[in-house]
């Protein structure tokens, strides 16, 4: 079953003075403001699927925030797999949990 966002953040996420992870911690404030955005994705993810079978996902929430780092930083989907693998700043911003993979 699919949800919209995970209630609890981890304890473990720290904040970069990298430009490019402040500009994702602005996004990410944009994003938090915009709840509503969430209802739209979450709809549009779960329109076409049973509600009670199969593997939970990502959250609505997740998949917003990696569509988002893929047209921000013009990835394919390969290199968005390889920088939220990779980047501490890519992870935060998505909200993946530690072992977590999309």
């Amino acid at each position: 079953m699919r949800r919209k966002l995970n209630r609890q953040t981890n304890l473990f996420t720290a904040v970069s003075s990298n430009p490019i992870a402040r500009e994702l911690e602005e996004i990410s404030k944009i994003i938090d403001a915009n709840p509503g955005v969430l209802d739209l994705v979450y709809q549009d993810l779960v329109k076409t699927k049973r509600h009670d079978t199969g593997r939970e996902g990502l959250t609505a929430e997740q998949v917003l925030r990696c569509c988002i780092l893929k047209q921000y930083r013009q990835l394919s989907y390969e290199e968005l797999a390889f920088h939220l693998d990779d980047s501490s700043a890519f992870r935060t911003f998505s909200r993946l949990e530690m072992g977590q993979y999309p």
